[in-house]
């Protein structure tokens, strides 16, 4: 999957900040390696309208099939996942979903070449993709967000340091070098900012995460725009001591050990940032508030893009127009295609789809990753391009 740093054009005015850009975008996106698979067993929840859409195996027949479905991709929904598969193991004992954090570019790749079954990744698919694969469809399973964590010392507790896209631009790019700089200081007046040097921390793999955060520079900064642009790697700009990390996890850790830091991550991994010490920062959105990745944030950010989504669920949903929305906020998307082996496995992913954006989707699976639930006009557009999935 070939991925391009490549301008974004300036949306001014915010409805257009939608699907347009998907079939420019270039994106096989990418979350980062995570190594081992999980599958089989564990604790479930109950039955949803997906466990009976079975197709034309049966449902009773799909249970008795012994089939497992193979799920590689994003480390970002890598902790979901997991928890999904073993949930719906236990209703369905003869369906073995098992589950992989390879990186939401490896998942587009194992999908679309057959070693998967289903590939998961925080990007849509790009253009590029589709022209090597057009039975490819990506399908939301839920929403997430991204966040901004930072390791400075000094700060009181319980504050959060308030970022905007133009200033996280300069840091990236060097021109911000430390936590006291006066463009800091003006967006945070009344916190005691010391002159601690900024280590600004990336992704060095194929990251969906990088493709977020570039897209929030690229909506903000007209220079990070049309120099850099945003993709799922970037043609980083020089810092010194800047460091490069391969996964979320190794992105939390790398953060922690060094005094600082300042990164983008998942927001399925913002528990762990916390319980390493690191703080969370206050994004600005479009109308220039600041907020955090709440659920309501990200609730209000989202609605403002559920009647927008295209038939095919392809849309970015960065900075929208949203005055109390949080800024950056994505649809996980499980990619699939159209042409499966043969009935039983096409059934068995089919009924696992509809299960996870059904049943998957209440809140004693999603909050514990900070994960909001599809709306009732986008969980639609899901079953309708589940159906499309044959042999």
């Amino acid at each position: 999957m070939a991925v391009r740093g490549r301008p974004r054009p300036r949306i001014v005015v915010a409805a257009l900040r939608i699907a347009a850009l998907a079939a420019l975008a270039g994106l096989a996106a990418a979350c980062g390696a995570a190594p081992g698979a999980v599958g089989g067993a564990g604790s479930g929840a109950g039955s949803g309208a997906g466990t009976d859409q079975a197709g034309p195996v049966g449902a009773a027949a799909l249970s008795a099939s012994g089939v497992t479905v193979t799920e590689t991709g994003s480390t970002l929904l890598y902790p979901l996942a997991r928890t999904w598969a073993a949930a719906y193991h236990q209703q369905h004992p003869g369906v073995t979903v098992t589950t992989a954090g390879t990186g939401s570019g490896a998942g587009i790749e194992d999908a679309s070449d057959g070693r998967a079954e289903i590939g998961a990744s925080d990007a849509y698919l790009s253009s590029g993709d589709l022209v090597t694969n057009p039975r490819l469809l990506n399908i939301p399973l839920a929403v997430s967000a991204q966040t901004v964590i930072y390791h400075v010392p000094g700060l009181p507790a319980g504050s959060h340091l308030q970022l905007n896209g133009t200033v996280l631009a300069e840091i990236y790019s060097g021109g911000i070098t430390r936590w006291n700089d006066p463009q800091i200081k003006a967006l945070n007046p009344n916190l005691p900012l010391p002159p601690v040097t900024i280590v600004p921390v990336h992704r060095s793999d194929r990251s969906g995460d990088t493709f977020l955060f570039t897209s929030y520079l690229s909506t903000q900064d007209p220079g990070w725009n049309a120099s850099i642009g945003y993709g799922t790697t970037a043609n980083w700009p020089k810092v010194a001591g800047a460091l490069s990390e391969q996964g979320s996890l190794a992105v939390v850790h790398g953060c922690a050990a060094t005094a600082g830091c300042v990164a983008y991550n998942g927001i399925s991994y913002l528990a762990q940032a916390q319980s390493a010490g690191l703080g969370e920062a206050a994004l600005a959105n479009s109308a220039k508030n600041f907020t955090l990745p709440t659920a309501s944030a990200i609730n209000d950010s989202v609605a403002s893009f559920a009647s927008l989504t295209p038939p095919n669920e392809t849309i970015s949903m960065i900075d929208g127009p949203s005055a109390d929305g949080y800024p950056i906020v994505n649809y996980e998307y499980a990619v699939v295609s159209t042409s499966q082996p043969n009935a039983v496995a096409a059934s068995a992913i089919k009924d696992f789809l509809s299960w996870v954006i059904t049943t998957g989707n209440h809140a004693s699976f999603l909050n514990t990753v900070g994960f909001q639930a599809l709306s009732p006009t986008v969980a639609e557009l899901g079953e309708d391009q589940i159906k499309e999935i044959g042999s």
